[in-house]
C-alpha cells in the first residue's frame, strides 16, 4: 500500500489538485495579511498626522509659554541657577552674569491642542494609552477580533547612541476626547482653506513681521513670550494643522477599501483547530455546506438555510473559504479516483490473466463482476468529481470575479482621493519656505524630545505598514494567478471511456484581470515611495540623536552650574572667616599677623583660580549648549522645509500611479462585462 500511496501522489492529476489547494491556500492567507496591512497603514497615516503636528509645535512653541511658574533648582541640584550665585559672592564675569537660564521644568499639564493630544502614556513594556494614536492586529491574527483599537506600536529600545529612556507621561486624555477620536464611522475630516487664501494669509503673515521689525516697535511687558516668537507659532502651527487634515482625509479614503477586505472580521473559530493548533476554517465551510444542501428538497428547506450558503452574504473573505473547502474536497475525490483506477487496472490484469490460463468460469465471473463493479463506482465518483469542478469555476466566475472587481474599484477611488490630499500637503508644506525660523524656540525640553522620538516611531511603523501592504498584495495576486493556471486545465481520466471534466471557457473574464493586475503591480514605483518614508525616518532619527547631544550638553551645564555654586559657597564661607581673622587683637604680636595674612593672601589667591576656573568651565559649557541648541533648531525646521515637500510629492506620485493603474484595472473589467453581455444577447 505504501509503495501504492507512493505511486498516487506522483500522479500528475493529484499532483496538479495538490498545488492547485496549496495555492488557495496561500491565497487565504496572503489576503489576510494584506488586509492587515491596508488597515494599519491607513491607521499610520492618521497617527503621522498627529504626531507631525505635536512635533512641530514643540519645535516653534517657546517653552515659558507654557508656565508661569518661576524656574526652580534642577531637581537633585542644590542653590540658585546660572546667574543666580548668593549676594556675598564676587560678581561674575558678564560673560557669565549674562548667560540664559535653563530650560524650565516640564509642567504637569500641557497645553491643549488643537487636534488631539497624542502623546500616549508607555508602560515597561512598551505599551501605551491615551491619545489620538491607534494600532492594528497583526496578519498572522488578523479578523480575531472587532476592535482595531490598540495601543500604539512598542517603540523599540535605543542603541548605546544615548538613552532613549521616556520622561513621565502627560496626563490621559479625558474619555469625551477618546471616544471623539476613536470614532472611524462619523470622524469629522476638517476643512482645507483655499491655497490662495492661505498663501495670502501666509504672505501678509510675513509681511506683517518685516513690518514689526523695520519700524524697531516694542515687545509688550503683558506677555511672556516675545512677539517674533509668538509670531513664527502663529504661522507654522496653521500649517501643520491643515496637513494633519490631509492625514486624516488620506486615512478615511481607505476605510471602504478596509471593510471590503474585512481586516476586523471575526475569520476564525477556536473550534475548528486541530491538534498542531492549526485552524482549517475550510472544514467548517464544507461541512455547513453540505449539511444545509441535504435539506434542498425537503418542505420548509430554507428553514435550515445558514448564512454560509446565502450568497447575498458572501464576503471577498468567505468565498475565499469557500473555494479552499471545495480545492480540498477535490483533491481528496481525484486521489480516491486514482485509488479506484489502480484497482480497477489491477483486477483487468487478473481477468485477463485468467482467460489466458483458462480459469474456470465461476473464477471468471467472479472477477468480472469485481471488474463491473469498479467500473461503475469509477464512473459515479466521477460525476461527482465532475460537479466539484463545476462548482468551483461557478464559484470563481461568479462570485470571486465580482468581490475582485469590486476591489479593483474601491482601489481605484481610494488612490485617486489619496493623491489629491498628498498634493494638497505638497502645496501646504510649500509654505514653510516662507517663514523665518530664526525666532523659534533654543532649547529641547524632555517633552519636546519624547515627541521627537514617538514621531520617529510613528514613522518607522508608518514605512512598514506601507511596505506590508504592497508586498502582500502582490503575494496575493501572484498566489490567484498561480491558482488560476492550474484551475484551467482539465481534470481527465486514462480509462477507456474517457471520464472526464466538464468543458469550459479557455479564456474567463478572471484570468485577464489577474493577468494585468499582476503585470501592473510589478511597474508601481513602490521603491521611491517607500525610500521617501525611509528617508523621512532617517531624519528623524539624526534629529533625535542631535537632541539627545543636547540635553547630554544641557546636564553638562547644570552640573557645572552646581560644581560652581558648591565651590563659591565654600569659598564665601572661607572668606567670612578670613575677613574676621583679618583684625588682629590687641595681645597679637604685629610681626606675626603679617606672616600670617601674607600665607592667607596666597590662600586666598589659590581658592579664587579654583572659582575662577569653575566659572570659565560653566561658561565654556554653557557656549558649547547654546551652540548645540541652535544646530539642532536649524536641524529640525530646515530639514522639515525642505524635506516635507519632497515627502508629500513622492508620496503623490506613487497614489498617482497607483490611481491610473487601477482605472486601467477597472476599465479593463468594464469592457470584459460589456462583451459578456453581447455575447449573451447573440446567444
Amino acid at each position: 500500500m505504501g509503495c501504492s500511496q507512493s505511486k498516487i501522489e506522483n500522479e500528475e492529476a493529484v499532483s496538479r489538485c495538490k498545488d492547485r489547494k496549496a495555492f488557495m491556500k496561500s491565497a487565504v492567507s496572503a489576503r489576510n495579511a494584506f488586509a492587515a496591512a491596508h488597515i494599519s497603514y491607513a491607521m499610520s497615516l492618521k497617527n503621522a498626522g498627529a504626531a507631525l503636528s505635536d512635533f512641530a509645535q514643540g519645535e516653534v512653541v517657546n517653552p515659558l509659554s507654557l508656565s508661569s511658574a518661576p524656574v526652580g533648582p534642577t531637581p537633585g541640584g542644590v542653590g540658585p541657577t546660572i546667574g543666580e550665585l548668593p549676594s556675598q559672592a564676587p560678581p561674575l564675569p558678564p560673560a557669565v552674569r549674562d548667560l540664559p537660564p535653563p530650560p524650565p521644568p516640564i509642567p504637569d499639564m500641557p497645553p491643549p491642542l488643537q487636534r488631539a493630544t497624542s502623546m500616549p502614556e508607555r508602560d515597561n513594556k512598551g505599551g501605551s494609552v491615551g491619545g489620538r494614536m491607534e494600532t492594528t492586529p497583526s496578519s498572522s491574527n488578523v479578523g480575531t477580533t472587532n476592535n482595531v483599537v490598540g495601543p500604539p506600536p512598542s517603540l523599540p529600545p535605543h542603541d548605546d547612541r544615548g538613552s532613549r529612556t521616556p520622561p513621565p507621561p502627560p496626563p490621559e486624555v479625558n474619555n469625551q476626547t477618546w471616544d471623539y477620536f476613536f470614532n472611524t464611522e462619523d470622524m469629522p475630516g476638517g476643512s482645507l482653506r483655499d491655497d490662495d487664501d492661505m498663501r495670502g494669509e501666509y504672505d501678509r503673515t510675513v509681511y506683517h513681521q518685516r513690518a514689526m521689525r523695520s519700524s524697531g516697535a516694542p515687545a509688550t511687558v503683558t506677555t511672556t513670550v516675545p512677539p517674533s516668537i509668538e509670531m513664527v507659532e502663529e504661522m507654522v502651527m496653521p500649517i501643520f494643522s491643515d496637513l494633519d487634515d490631509c492625514f486624516l482625509k488620506a486615512s478615511e479614503s481607505a476605510h471602504l477599501v478596509s471593510k471590503m477586505l474585512e481586516a476586523t472580521r471575526l475569520h476564525y473559530h477556536s473550534n475548528f483547530a486541530d491538534n498542531r493548533g492549526h485552524i482549517d476554517h475550510s472544514a467548517r465551510v464544507m461541512r455547513v455546506i453540505t449539511w444545509n444542501r441535504s435539506f434542498r428538497g425537503l418542505p420548509n428547506a430554507e428553514e435550515f438555510k445558514d448564512d454560509f450558503d446565502s450568497e447575498e452574504n458572501e464576503t471577498h473573505a468567505t468565498v475565499l473559504d469557500k473555494l479552499l473547502a471545495w480545492e480540498k474536497k477535490l483533491y481528496d475525490e481525484v486521489k480516491a479516483g486514482e485509488f479506484m483506477k489502480f484497482d480497477y487496472q489491477r483486477k483487468v490484469a487478473l481477468l485477463n490473466k485468467q482467460k489466458k490460463r483458462g480459469a474456470n468460469p465461476e473464477s471468471l465471473e467472479k472477477t468480472k463482476a469485481a471488474v463491473s463493479h469498479l467500473h461503475t463506482r469509477y464512473i459515479v465518483d466521477m460525476q461527482s468529481m465532475d460537479s466539484t469542478v463545476s462548482e468551483i469555476s461557478r464559484l470563481r466566475d461568479e462570485q470571486l470575479y465580482p468581490k475582485l472587481v469590486e476591489l479593483v474599484d474601491g482601489m481605484a477611488t481610494m488612490w485617486e482621493a489619496m493623491q489629491v490630499h498628498h498634493q494638497n500637503q505638497v502645496k501646504i508644506a510649500s509654505n514653510l519656505r516662507l517663514i523665518d525660523i530664526s525666532q523659534s524656540t533654543k532649547e529641547t525640553t524632555n517633552q519636546h524630545h519624547e515627541r521627537t522620538f514617538q514621531l520617529w516611531a510613528i514613522v518607522q511603523e508608518w514605512h512598514t505598514s506601507f511596505e506590508k501592504m504592497v508586498n502582500h498584495q502582490k503575494e496575493y495576486i501572484k498566489a490567484l494567478n498561480s491558482w488560476l493556471k492550474l484551475n484551467l486545465i482539465p481534470i481527465e481520466s486514462n480509462l477507456k471511456e474517457k471520464v472526464s471534466s466538464p468543458p469550459r471557457p479557455q479564456n474567463p473574464p478572471i484570468q485577464v484581470l489577474l493577468l494585468a493586475w499582476h503585470d501592473h503591480l510589478d511597474k508601481l514605483p513602490d521603491e521611491h515611495a517607500k525610500s521617501a518614508i525611509h528617508n523621512f525616518a532617517a531624519l528623524l532619527d539624526t534629529i533625535v540623536q542631535q537632541q539627545e547631544e543636547e540635553m547630554r550638553s544641557r546636564a553638562k551645564v547644570e552640573e557645572s552650574r552646581r560644581d560652581l555654586d558648591k565651590k563659591q559657597r565654600h569659598y564665601n564661607k572661607w572668606l567670612s572667616e578670613y575677613m574676621q581673622k583679618k583684625i588682629p587683637n590687641d595681645d597679637a604680636d604685629p610681626a606675626s599677623i603679617g606672616d600670617e595674612f601674607v600665607h592667607k593672601d596666597e590662600l586666598m589667591v589659590e581658592k579664587e583660580f579654583v572659582v575662577e576656573n569653575a566659572k570659565k568651565k560653566l561658561e565654556e559649557d554653557t557656549e558649547s549648549y547654546e551652540r548645540l541648541c541652535t544646530q539642532v533648531r536649524e536641524k529640525s525646521l530646515a530639514s522639515l522645509k525642505t524635506r516635507l515637500p519632497e515627502l508629500f510629492r513622492t508620496l503623490s506620485e506613487f497614489a498617482l500611479s497607483a490611481s491610473d493603474m487601477y482605472s486601467n484595472l477597472k476599465s479593463l473589467t468594464h469592457s470584459s462585462q460589456s462583451r459578456k453581455q453581447k455575447e449573451t444577447t447573440n446567444a
